[in-house]
């Protein structure tokens, strides 16, 4: 189930949300190499999360294979500025583009409820309380964390907050099917919960989630989300998303 736009009209022009985007786009081409070695590994290496890492919780030396010939060597000085510079880097080209596209989808509304200040210290506050949630979960964890996911998941999570009952379009892939099918925003959004959720199984039981996903992550970036954007969202901005729009004719 993939979001492509929602009935949410915005009021304000989503100036932070598309910095956010122009940001995320120019670390991708410009630090990470549009995805080629050795840029991308070195950026993982460099300047993703590795929980066990900043927990001093493996050794220094261990060597951590990132892919096209490079690896992640550990030092006994870890750089704590990662929960926040691996928020911007991401491991592949659909990593990238379906990350900015929910963001867009969402985030307009979002940055349109609490102004754009707000948005920013809102956005970045959900992004470090992902990090740390995927930190508590697997603190020993040596594999380099990348991705504005668990950002975006607090986007989300506000989301559903503020416009659970909004008509949200989404596509559907069923084989080799595609349909597009219209649903209320609290739908959409937690039956992506409920996937997340499913896929931190593997991490909640002391093994290690499948296909590299930061599921606690999401999950800690989305609770963030619910229980923020009451602080940071503005009532007149919110209320006037609940009146009538008159339409000139």
């Amino acid at each position: 189930m993939f979001p492509y736009k929602d009935e949410n009209p915005t009021f304000l022009t989503p100036v932070v949300t598309l910095v956010i985007i122009g940001i995320n786009v120019m670390v991708w081409l410009l630090v990470q190499g549009a995805g080629t070695a050795p840029a991308l590994p070195r950026s993982v290496c460099e300047l993703g999360l590795i929980p066990g890492e900043l927990l001093g919780l493996v050794p220094p030396g261990h060597t951590i294979p990132v892919g096209r010939g490079v690896a992640c060597v550990l030092t006994d000085q870890p750089s704590y500025v990662t929960p926040l510079t691996s928020m911007f880097l991401h491991g592949g080209w659909f990593h990238l583009i379906g990350n900015l596209w929910f963001l867009w989808v969402f985030g307009n509304n979002i940055e349109d409820a609490m102004g754009h200040g707000r948005f920013v210290a809102f956005y970045l506050l959900c992004g470090l309380v992902a990090a740390a949630a995927q930190v508590a979960g697997e603190p020993a964890s040596a594999v380099p964390m990348v991705g504005a996911s668990g950002a975006i998941s607090g986007v989300m999570g506000a989301y559903l907050v503020l416009y659970p009952r909004v008509r949200v379009h989404t596509i559907v892939f069923l084989g080799f099917f595609l349909f597009r099918w219209t649903l209320p925003a609290y739908v959409m959004l937690l039956y992506w919960m409920l996937i997340q959720v499913v896929g931190s199984l593997p991490s909640l039981a002391g093994g290690q989630a499948g296909g590299g996903v930061a599921f606690l992550a999401h999950i800690g970036g989305f609770v963030a989300g619910v229980a923020l954007i009451k602080l940071f969202a503005k009532p007149e901005f919110v209320a006037r998303h609940r009146r009538p729009v008159i339409v000139p004719e």
